[in-house]
């Protein structure tokens, strides 16, 4: 299970309140002077002079075991932590232009009248989702409680990926893939995986195993995650992988 190493100040806010039910993280229009691909190496480490990480244990219970609805938001703070340091850390190697994270609404219920919407659509239940207009990503509480049940890997998967919809939506056109969706879980691979090698973040024994679950998940089990639109259970695991060895470089649609 993750363990998130580095104690940092929360990035975004992780409301748990109001959602949202999109389909997961379509990519519209590239924001004004979108960033271009810029040379550099895939991954990164902390400077040198850091101060070593000093650990903390974010793991939940085993399956099937009690937690709190707290220690799930916890998890979601973590997660959301993690992500956005490193794509600020390393946004530059990749890119020109500046980084800048999408707004986190965070959690929702889906029977919140006062729900977020998108586009004047409000949420719907058990889906996550990057609201390209708005420039947010949201999940609903309920999806996350759920899948943190099966191990803490399934809340950053989710927030890796709907982040990665927001870094697509910030890139020129050229290199963002067809497979929008499967561009997105390769990037998740990138993110988590770089965490990982910067030591922010430790892959303990069972996480590979989670995500695959999670993505075979997302992949087969969801309405949301038609695989006509976002892969199948295989297209998914593999581009998963492919982010994780090939860094956000091997992720990103070539001319």
């Amino acid at each position: 299970m993750f363990k998130r190493l580095l104690p940092l100040a929360l990035a975004a806010v992780v409301a748990t309140t109001a959602g949202c039910g999109f389909q997961v993280g379509d990519v519209g229009t590239p924001l004004t002077n979108a960033p271009t691909m810029k040379p550099g190496p895939n991954t990164g480490a902390p400077n040198a002079g850091d101060p070593p990480p000093a650990p903390v244990q974010t793991a939940p219970p085993a399956p099937g075991a009690h937690f709190s609805d707290a220690d799930v938001t916890k998890e979601i703070g973590d997660a959301v932590q993690v992500i956005d340091t490193y794509w600020s850390t390393h946004w530059s190697e990749f890119f020109t232009g500046s980084y800048t994270p999408p707004r986190v609404v965070g959690a929702y219920q889906a029977d919140d009248p006062h729900r977020p919407s998108c586009g004047g659509q409000l949420a719907e239940a058990f889906n996550a989702y990057y609201c390209i207009p708005e420039d947010y990503i949201a999940w609903d509480f309920q999806l996350m409680r759920e899948g943190y049940a099966q191990g803490d890997a399934w809340i950053y998967l989710v927030i890796a990926h709907e982040w990665a919809h927001a870094v697509q939506n910030r890139l020129q056109v050229n290199l963002v893939a067809e497979a929008n969706e499967l561009q997105a879980d390769c990037l998740a691979g990138a993110v988590l995986w770089g965490a990982k090698n910067d030591g922010v973040l430790e892959w303990e024994e069972g996480d590979t195993t989670e995500i695959g679950t999670a993505l075979s998940a997302f992949g087969d089990d969801y309405a949301w995650t038609d695989p006509t639109a976002h892969g199948d259970a295989i297209q998914r695991v593999t581009a998963f992988g492919q982010g994780r060895t090939e860094g956000v470089r091997g992720c990103l649609a070539q001319d």
